[in-house]
This record gives structure tokens, sequence and C-alpha cells, in this order.
């Protein structure tokens, strides 16, 4: 656990510039320094690009989206944007200093709940820094927020039931059908864990990078989403399916059983985004993030299953 006042200091930083950038630019960001990350790491440097710069202070989510994520929270409750969910809007455009130190402070409150994670062993079971952002988006909510934990439903959302999304109460529009959303997951979840086993096969040593890589590819092409594109939001799939195909590999399995498995994983993902979408956000007034939901959940499922199986010596070489 470190956590020291120089990196401390960063992170309120980290806040402070997502939020002024907006949290969904600062999470492309992370998806361009993640995939610098990985090639600085397969290059030989001794400098831990990735977990200084893509997962630190600079672009961690933890850290700069949930920043911006919070003080878009905290702009809409003073009046400075209209929408609080609204994730994609600079706000230093607001003219609002106010709101931008709310960024700096969720930033350094992500940063310091994270390395809390890591202090009481936590860390190991999960993807720590996606509870993180789900967890300040939480705070956020009942903070800032006027509806309640779970969001509050119109009557025309009463009328339909809160698992069906319409009108203004969707997320992505294009990618809440559960069919539209499983073969995002299965085809994006077999390309990321594909993308482990390639890696693994070259050097054992790049497993750890490459695990990130197709999440960094994910996050990257949220670029098109912020300029008006229809992009689907994978990264809750192709994460939790380098983690699978990881650990599939490092046990020795078989690349096609390491595929598959990051398929069923991807697929897992999909499925538990949108149905955080429906409980979390579309009814709400604040943005808590549903691929970060999805991320620490599938995380967790994937590293408790790998764990059980290896107690109960099931085999896994081919």
């Amino acid at each position: 656990m470190d956590l020291s006042l120089a990196i401390l200091l960063a992170a309120f930083a980290g806040g402070l510039f997502g939020a002024a950038i907006g949290g969904l630019p600062a999470f492309i960001f992370t998806g361009f320094t993640v995939i610098a990350g990985v090639a600085v790491g397969v290059s030989g440097s001794d400098f831990d690009f990735l977990t200084n710069v893509a997962f630190g202070p600079v672009f961690g989510p933890h850290i700069a989206f949930a920043g911006g994520a919070a003080a878009a929270a905290f702009a809409a409750r003073r009046g400075g944007i209209e929408n609080g969910r609204d994730i994609a809007y600079s706000l230093a455009g607001v003219n609002d200093p106010i709101v931008l130190v709310v960024g700096g402070l969720f930033g350094a409150g992500g940063y310091i709940f994270q390395q809390l994670l890591v202090g009481i062993g936590f860390a190991p079971y999960t993807d720590s820094i996606a509870f993180t952002v789900v967890v300040s988006a939480l705070v956020a909510r009942l903070v800032f927020g006027r509806t309640g934990l779970f969001g509050s439903l119109d009557p025309e959302s009463e009328g339909r039931g809160r698992w069906l999304p319409a009108g203004e109460r969707v997320w992505l529009d294009y990618q809440q059908g559960f069919l539209q959303a499983a073969i995002l997951g299965i085809g994006t979840g077999l390309l990321s864990a594909w993308i482990v086993t390639a890696f693994a096969e070259a050097n054992p040593d790049y497993i750890a990078a490459a695990t990130v890589l197709g999440f960094g590819i994910s996050a990257a092409s949220l670029i098109l989403l912020q300029v008006g594109f229809s992009c689907p939001v994978t990264h809750h799939m192709t994460l939790p399916a380098a983690v699978a195909a990881a650990a599939v590999v490092t046990a020795g399995g078989a690349p096609a059983l390491a595929v598959i498995l990051g398929a069923g994983a991807g697929f897992g993902g999909a499925i538990i985004g949108e149905i955080s979408s429906r409980l979390f956000l579309i009814h709400g007034d604040t943005h808590i993030d549903p691929p970060a939901n999805a991320i620490w959940i599938m995380t967790t499922l994937v590293i408790v299953i790998g764990l059980l199986l290896q107690a109960m010596g099931f085999p896994t070489r081919a």
C-alpha cells in the first residue's frame, strides 16, 4: 500500500484534470495510455508506465474518470449543467472552480480507497480499480443526486417496469438489447482472450501486459462515441475475457480453452453491464458506471472460480 503525499497530490490533480476535460475523455486517454503502456512493457523498459500513468494518478479510472463523473454530478446539483449523468461534458466549460476541486477531491479519495483495498488484502480477489469507480459513483449519487441510490421511476417507467429501458431512460439504445450485448460480449471476448494467448506464446512474461490490451483498445475506441458515432462500449467485456484467458494460460491450459472461456467471460460482462445500467444508471440523475460494475463482479467470479478449481485439483492442462 502506497499512500505517499506526492502521489496523493498527483491523484488530486488527476481527478481535477479528469473533471476539466470530462470523465469520458479522461477514460479515452486511459485507453490510449494503456496501449502505450503495453508497448513500453513488452519493449523491456524498466519504467512501469501502466501502473504510474494508465492506472495511476494521471489517467487511472478510479481517479480521473471517477473525478470527472463526480464533478458532473456536483455541477448538475449547482445548476451548471442540465444532466448529472453527462460524463462527456468538459466541465472547465462550466467556469466554476469548485466543480474542478470536487473532481480533485474524488480523485484523491479514489486513490486512497483503492490503496486501502490493497492494504486489507481485498485487491487480489477483484478488480480494485473498477470497484473503486463504483463506490465513488455511489457516494456521488448519495451526496449530490436527488433520485436515490437506484434512481426513481417516472410514471412511464413504472408502467413498463424498471428493466425495460425506453425514451430517455436508456444507456446505449443500440446496445441495450440482451442479444446484441451478448453477441458483442462473445465477439470482443474472443478477440481479447486471443490477444492474451498470442502474447503468452511469444513470451509468458508478457501475459500481464496482454491482459489489459483488449481493455485499452476498447477504451480508446470510445473516442468514436465522444464525437457522436454509435460506438459499442466493450471494455467490460474485453477485460474479464482477458482475465479468464490469462488464468487458463497461466495454469497451463490450452489456448483454445482460454479463448472459449474468455468468450464466456465477455458474455457475462456484457449481460451484467446491461443489468447494472437498468439497476443504477438509467433511472438516476448521476452516473454510476455499468461497465465498472460488470468488471469487478466478473473479475471476482473468474478469480474465485479459478481458486476453487485449483483447490479441487481440477486438471487444466490439455
